[in-house]
């Protein structure tokens, strides 16, 4: 019987191709989708970021152009910003490195000064739950605006959500990492610019400045007004009873203890409450 030929072999091959190429297409549209996910996340984060730059590279040059002023290299104020990023603390570290205080002093004051981040870091624990190491980055990384842009940050999901979580995650890092760039940024036009011979004096005031500011952003966010008063009362005691050169260090012990015992009474009313329920 004579035989016809049979296209089963190329139909096999045009159907094996396709089937690949079946295969391989979620792939590719997978990493493209992810693509631009990472690229539009870095777009939002800066656009949250945007007006903590105009904050902090001002502010950063204020740092670095003061840090010109100590008997140290430069490149000790830039790496400052670097692997420290204490912001109100660093100016905080000039200032008490040019009335002639020491390492042990200028550490007990950036602790007692940046030790509300403690605070902001436990109200921000469960948004950085399974971050893995980025954890580290996310807590590293917490000043008072960056604490601010990530709290008020909406869930892109349900709480339980774990992709929607990482989801955040990426996005509360990009923010982080832009935050310390602005900061960084500064530092070094600060440091650049330290080098020119200009007159530099009143910028100490930047210090004094940021405080104020952030003073009044608390104001506004808090609803209780006591702290406030019990600042001022501390800082009036203070000046009346501390030395000069110890009345920062008095003064932010004072409020630190207050407030703790404060906070510890309040959890101890709580637990009482719900044991008599």
């Amino acid at each position: 019987m004579p035989t016809t030929p049979t296209t089963d072999g190329v139909t096999h091959t045009l159907d094996d191709g396709a089937h690949s190429l079946e295969m391989a297409e979620p792939e590719s549209i997978n990493t493209a989708s992810e693509w631009l996910s990472a690229r539009q996340a870095w777009r939002e984060a800066l656009r949250q970021t945007l007006p903590v730059m105009f904050g902090y590279i001002p502010l950063g040059a204020a740092f670095g152009v003061l840090f010109t002023q100590l008997p140290l290299s430069p490149w000790l104020g830039l790496l400052m910003s670097v692997i420290i990023l204490a912001g109100a603390g660093q100016f905080l570290a000039v200032a008490l490195l040019s009335a002639g205080a020491g390492v042990t002093e200028v550490a007990v004051a950036t602790l007692l000064l940046n030790s509300r981040h403690l605070f902001y870091g436990l109200s921000l624990l469960e948004r950085f739950r399974e971050a893995g190491i980025a954890k580290l980055y996310l807590i590293f990384g917490l000043t008072d605006e960056t604490y601010s842009l990530l709290s008020s940050l909406p869930r892109s999901g349900e709480r339980d959500d774990k992709a929607a979580r990482r989801n955040d995650q990426r996005l509360m890092l990009r923010i982080t990492a832009l935050n310390q760039l602005w900061w960084v940024l500064g530092t070094a036009l600060g440091l650049a610019a330290g080098q020119l011979t200009f007159d530099s004096s009143g910028i100490e005031f930047a210090l004094t400045a940021l405080f104020v500011v952030l003073g009044i952003e608390q104001w506004y966010a808090l609803r209780e007004r006591w702290p406030f008063l019990l600042g001022l009362v501390i800082t009036l005691a203070g000046l009346w009873v501390l030395p000069h050169d110890q009345l920062l260090l008095g003064s932010i012990a004072a409020a630190s203890v207050l407030l703790l015992g404060h906070y510890l009474h309040q959890q101890r009313s709580l637990s009482d409450g719900s044991r008599t329920r």
